[in-house]
């Protein structure tokens, strides 16, 4: 057949119009026809709704009606034939299927019929929309000639009634004698007529006539003259004017208006009402002036979108004329009283333009705004002062009369056929007072506005200040709200006084510098505060408040609290005020009301609960504080975490109790009950989560057992892509990552479904492709080892990945799969199945899984290598999978078969990833003690030249010469104070002083015996009073230790530890056993001093499950000797710094309180990390904001470098410094060494930061250049400004 019957292509013609008036806007925004045609052929792909279109359906249909049965037959065949006749071997069975079904002689018969009839569907719609396009011609034709015959019957004064008219071309003579007739001495007919025909003529002929001055003065007089249809007929005129002028003449006919306005103002014989009479809109004189000032308004909102094209004077006279206009006040005015004062200009103006958007428009871009301010500052601050004047006005009525006083919200309604027709003189004050704080906000937001502060008001004996302006405004936002109350609740959200203020304040917080100025100030947080410090002092009298009130102060405060200067003001006051006197903060007054807000502890507020808006809104202020580390170590005293907690729990068993509605019964009010409460219970969830925002604050957090309640709705919020709230930039990234950098957390995103889904999402962009990739565009060969594709999913992996902990928990213990098969349609969906499939690739059924062999497992080896930074993790992965030797047996295979060279390594991206990994892991040492091979291949015939290798030991070419043991020459002072010790009462401070002085001057002096014998004599002589123990020293017992096993983990760490020790020269080749012994000893000291735990976490069944690098570390600072580093630690444990250099010290230890030796949460992360993040803010603030932008944070970095005692990070001589001085000089040396390191690496954290490697970067580099002693100074400046705080806290870890 050739084509479809007639009945179909009837069928088709509406669907294919359905379907072009749907994709109508994509269309006709396209800028060509190719560009048309490309948006017709991606439809499927950039529509969504294709699939549900009727055309799309029906052709769908007519496919499986035509071409079903070859589909069925070609796949049967294919089927039985699958794996003999797949053609290249790359086909799939639907590419098969498909290719034979489209050289199938039905197919071709279907698409030649389909095309036939669809190009007769198209040339009947094309010939229908001709048919239309002329009947809508004809109309409009008809149209415009009645527009045109009735337009000398049009009595608007709109500016709109002047486009599309016709014009009659008019020569100096006509034009004169026009004028001639417009004379006020001719008859009034005759000047009617003369101004009829003057709208006819274009405006451009007549303002370039000859006679303009003359015609002008004319035109004025008409406008004020009494006759309605004289004055219409010129406003008409004017209008025309505006609208199809060249700018000189519209500046001239703008500024004729405006004098004439003035002039009825300035006339002794106007008839403009007076205040106290009102404003009746049906009066004749008074409709004449608002179709005037409407007239003018509308130009003065439209002319800023063009005048910049004009010169400035164009502008300059228009902004002048009009501020002249509004700075009127008519002689009457001054002496009679008050309520009979005539109306201004400003208040017919404000009446038309209530919000002053006139001004808005006018003070938006530069180019006007400056011109206003200059005119408002040299000429027309009248305006201002008396814009100030109603405000003051306003709110001194409010205090003296009674709380009916009218107001938009409560005023009464004259209406006449359904319009209002009359205000009263209270209520046009009222809308004079929005006009004039509108204005008087839009002034607030440039400096040069504010600089016209003070005001001098008359009737005051003070000027008017900034500040005074402000707090009056928040006291009219605090005033008695009964009348809005109980007014219509449409009416009170537009009009209420308190609304408009709340505009004016969420403008200023807006920007920056606007805030700065005039919002953070200690006076306007007081004023803010006002209701609630009443409401805690119980004095109800005082509180006059409403709800609604208080939500909006509520909001101002939490976009106060939303910027760091605001954090700052609300924490600290304003220069630290609050920190220096002992009255309550900001932050403080607020932590107490929330708190006593949920634990019901206010007195009840209008006699009712208070509502969940209010609650939201506090808990949200005190949120913007808690998820910063400073605001969290405010509001700390407070307990708001368990005040929350407490309060969802409560609201999740009444959503549990309350009975689902039943359909069919009158259940409304369970049904909104039952609404409010999960609202309610999804606002306190949210706001608990964010406590995770903070190393402590993820502590307080899992003591409240919400954890996994919290991160299942963080999980939800993640997946929709949703904002943290509305004053967050970022998403939930950060809060993510620090999550996943704890035990109890990287377990509650697993529960949670988070990793699951991760790993899919991963997998998905590996392996599967998109869904929607059109098969003639091949995804092309990522020549990066990570493509950028898959580039966040391998950061995420990476943020996931970065603590042991977080991947003990996630696969210690647990074997891989290692199945002999894995289907194509396989998915992983944990990181062990990960792990399995893309790491670890051990056998063909592995390989021949992968679809992107080479890409998928250079993702995985790249994952590795970064996972292997972590030396614990490394361990983890050795002891538990053989990593090591898995590789060697990848690269052993990964050779040339041929008789020439038949043992060349083939040199590739993997072979060349994984040689470096294998290095990685088998060298240890700082920045100048190891040598990586680069991952890099070069250009020319020798691409790489590192050689390659399949089996331990390293080439020679990777392995630095052994350092010899250290000589050092004794500093004279140094080793008279140590043979000394017992004659000097302060030695402690006398050997502090000594160390600071030798670490800056010759700090090289300070290694091998020296150093190890300051260290012994240090804590010796410091353990030797009993009171100054922290904890309880430990007593060294050789019963039972030789009975103890060590880990897999602890035996390859004993290798690792010795090949250093080696490399540095301070072991000898039976160290070992010494070690083994050592850290057995440690092993039992630890388990003295644990508690028994009923917990799920891996980490907390038994003993630390990590190496013990500290005392790895105190073993080569002793040489390898054994006892003398077990008389060492024996001494330091009593110490409190042994809390923080010795992670498994605290490890389920009775020195902590039972909630957190249940955590899993050591005081590395809580206090340490915590303390690291507060000071990074305020000290490296550039660092701070680069690790939130790069969704990492510092806590974990940090935590990371001080589990290992920065192991493959700095040099050996280094790290002995770090121990010496967080030993010698405080713990709290430990958080201000971590500062020093990021202050110096600030240079390359910000370069990385661009790059979006920056979690790689400081990984896997190690930290090259950085000396304790250049940066000694910088950490004694930081102990003088945060000791008291930091070690206050690290002290208070036993309760």
């Amino acid at each position: 057949m050739s084509h479809l019957p007639n009945k179909v292509e009837a069928e088709l013609q509406p669907l294919l119009g359905q379907l072009l008036k749907s994709i109508k806007e994509r269309i006709s925004g396209a800028p060509s026809v190719e560009c048309a045609e490309e948006i017709l052929l991606h439809l499927e792909e950039t529509d969504e709704n294709f699939h549900n279109y009727e055309l799309v359906k029906y052709l769908r249909n007519y496919i499986d009606t035509a071409l079903g049965s070859v589909i069925e037959e070609e796949t049967e065949k294919c089927t039985s034939a699958e794996g003999r006749s797949l053609g290249s071997g790359q086909d799939t069975l639907v590419q098969q299927v498909t290719r034979k079904t489209r050289e199938s002689e039905e197919y071709k018969e279907m698409m030649r019929s389909l095309k036939n009839t669809m190009m007769v569907v198209v040339e009947s719609l094309i010939n229908k929309f001709e048919e239309d396009k002329l009947k809508k011609e004809e109309l409009h034709k008809k149209k415009m000639h009645e527009q045109h015959t009735s337009y000398c019957m049009d009595s608007c004064s709109d500016s709109g009634s002047s486009f599309n008219q016709s014009y009659t071309f008019m020569n100096q003579e006509q034009l004169q004698i026009i004028v001639g007739k417009l004379d006020p001495s001719q008859p009034k007919e005759i000047r009617r007529e003369a101004l009829q025909s003057l709208c006819c003529a274009p405006p451009s002929d007549v303002l370039n006539c000859e006679c303009w001055i003359t015609l002008r003065k004319h035109l004025v007089t008409a406008l004020s003259d009494p006759d309605p249809i004289l004055s219409d007929r010129s406003l008409r005129f004017y209008a025309k004017t505006f609208s199809s002028s060249t700018f000189s003449a519209t500046r001239e006919t703008y500024t004729s208006l405006a004098m004439h306005l003035e002039s009825c103002f300035t006339s002794q014989q106007s008839s403009v009402p007076t205040l106290s009479a009102g404003m009746d809109i049906t009066n004749p004189d008074v409709v004449r002036l608002l179709k005037k000032f409407r007239l003018l308004n509308e130009f003065q909102k439209e002319v800023p979108s063009f005048w910049i094209r004009h010169p400035e004077k164009f502008m300059e006279e228009i902004v002048e004329s009009t501020l002249s206009l509004l700075s009127v006040t008519h002689e009457q005015s001054f002496r009679a009283e008050s309520s009979h004062r005539v109306l201004k200009p400003v208040y017919f103006l404000a009446l038309l333009d209530t919000k002053a958007s006139w001004f808005n428009k006018w003070m938006h871009g530069y180019y006007s705004r400056t011109v206003v301010l200059r005119l408002l500052e040299n000429k027309y601050k009248s305006l201002i002062t008396a814009a100030v004047r109603q405000c003051l006005d306003y709110y001194d009525s409010k205090n003296v009369e009674d709380d009916d006083t009218d107001n938009l919200c409560t005023m009464r309604y004259h209406r006449t056929n359904g319009r209002r027709t009359y205000y009263t003189g209270h209520e046009l004050q009222y809308i004079y007072f929005v006009h004039s704080l509108c204005l008087l906000g839009r002034l607030l937001m440039y400096t040069d506005g504010r600089k016209l502060f003070p005001i001098k008001v008359k009737n005051r004996k003070e000027p008017v200040a900034l500040m005074d302006l402000l707090v009056l405004l928040i006291q009219m936002m605090h005033q008695n709200q009964k009348s809005a109350q109980n007014a219509n609740t449409t009416q009170r959200d537009s009009f209420a006084p308190a609304n408009f203020v709340m505009e004016v304040l969420r403008m200023l917080c807006g920007r920056k510098e606007c805030a700065t100025e005039c919002l953070y100030r200690n006076v306007i947080i007081d004023s803010l505060l006002f209701p609630i410090s009443t409401w805690l002092k119980d004095d109800q009298m005082l509180v006059t408040c409403v709800e609604t009130v208080l939500i909006n102060t509520a909001d101002i405060l939490a976009r106060i609290a939303s910027t760091d200067r605001g954090l700052s003001l609300l924490l600290f006051g304003e220069n630290n005020k609050h920190a220096a006197s002992n009255c309550p903060s900001a932050a403080q007054l607020i932590a107490e009301f929330t708190k006593r807000l949920l634990d019901g502890e206010l007195p009840p507020l209008a006699s009712t609960e208070p509502s969940t808006a209010l609650k939201g809104a506090f808990i949200f202020v005190c949120r913007q504080m808690y998820n910063t580390c400073e605001g969290l170590d405010v509001l700390m005293p407070y307990g708001l975490h368990e005040s929350i907690s407490k309060a969802w729990k409560k609201a999740c068993s009444l959503s549990e109790r309350t009975p689902t509605p039943v359909a069919g019964n009158e259940s409304g009010a369970t049904a909104q009950e039952l609404q409010n409460t999960m609202v309610l219970e999804e606002m306190l969830l949210d706001n608990l989560l964010n406590f995770a925002a903070t190393p402590k604050g993820l502590l307080l957090l899992q003591q409240t057992g919400a954890l996994n309640e919290c991160v299942v709705y963080m999980f939800s919020r993640y997946t929709k892509k949703l904002q943290v709230s509305k004053c967050e930039k970022f998403g939930y990234g950060v809060m993510v990552t620090q999550v996943a950098a704890t035990a109890p957390g990287i377990v509650a995103l697993q529960s949670s479904g988070f990793i699951k889904a991760l790993v899919m999402e991963l997998w998905s962009v590996l392996e599967c492709g998109r869904d929607d990739a059109r098969m003639i565009n091949p995804k092309p060969t990522p020549v990066e080892p990570i493509d950028r594709s898959c580039q966040k999913s391998f950061l995420a992996l990476v943020n996931l990945l970065s603590s042991f902990y977080a991947v003990y928990e996630l696969i210690g213990n647990m074997p891989l799969p290692n199945k002999s098969a894995y289907s194509l349609r396989e998915v992983p969906t944990s990181i062990v199945d990960l792990i399995d499939r893309l790491i670890i690739m051990n056998s063909n059924a592995k390989i021949h899984s992968l679809f992107n062999y080479e890409h998928s497992h250079m993702f995985g080896v790249r994952l590795l290598s970064v996972m292997c930074c972590n030396l614990d993790i490394l361990l983890l992965l050795e002891s538990q999978y053989h990593v090591s030797e898995i590789l060697l047996n990848a690269q052993k295979e990964n050779v040339r078969e041929s008789l020439e060279n038949p043992g060349d390594f083939i040199i590739d991206g993997l072979s060349v990833e994984r040689n470096q990994i294998l290095v990685r892991m088998n060298l240890i040492g700082g920045p100048s003690e190891r040598v990586l091979p680069p991952r890099v291949l070069q250009k020319g015939n020798d691409p790489f030249r590192w050689p390659l290798f399949s089996s331990y030991p390293l080439p020679k070419c990777y392995l630095r010469e052994p350092l010899k043991k250290p000589s050092v020459k004794q500093d004279n002072e140094l080793s008279k104070l140590l043979k000394n010790l017992e004659m000097q009462t302060d030695w402690l401070e006398s050997c502090k002083k000594q160390f600071c002085r030798i670490m800056k001057s010759k700090p090289d002096i300070l290694k091998g015996s020296i150093l190890a014998e300051l260290l012994e004599k240090f804590v010796g002589h410091f353990t030797d009073n009993p009171s100054d123990c922290f904890f309880r020293p430990y007593e060294v017992s050789e019963s039972g230790v030789k009975r103890l096993s060590l880990s897999p983990i602890q035996h390859l760490g004993i290798k690792i530890v010795v090949r250093y020790g080696k490399f540095l020269g301070l072991l000898k080749d039976d160290s070992d056993q010494e070690l083994a012994n050592l850290l057995k000893h440690c092993e039992r000291f630890v388990k003295q001093q644990q508690i028994t735990i009923s917990s799920s976490l891996h980490c907390l069944q038994g003993d630390y499950v990590g190496h013990d690098w500290f005392a790895s570390t105190a073993f080569l600072i002793m040489s390898g000797d054994g006892e003398r580093t077990l008389r060492f630690l024996q001494q330091f444990s009593s110490l409190l710094v042994s809390a923080f250099l010795w992670l498994p010290r605290l490890h389920a230890s009775i020195h902590l309180s039972v909630q957190n030796a249940e955590s899993g949460i050591h005081p590395v992360y809580s206090c340490t990390a915590y303390y690291i993040e507060m000071l990074l803010k305020i000290e490296v603030p550039l660092v701070f904001s680069a690790f939130r932008m790069s969704g990492f944070t510092p806590s974990q970095i940090c935590q990371h470098w001080l589990s290992q005692c920065f192991w493959n990070y700095l040099n050996w001589t280094e790290i002995g410094h770090y121990i010496a001085v967080c030993v010698i000089l405080g713990p709290d040396y430990q958080v201000y060494m971590c500062i020093a390191l990021l202050k110096h690496l600030e240079q390359e954290i910000l370069h990385h930061m661009q790059t979006q490697d920056l979690q790689v970067f400081l990984k896997e580099e190690a930290i090259h250049g950085f000396q304790v002693s250049s940066y000694l100074d910088f950490m004694e400046n930081l102990e003088h400004s945060y000791r008291t705080t930091i070690l206050t806290e690290m002290e208070n870890i036993k309760s």
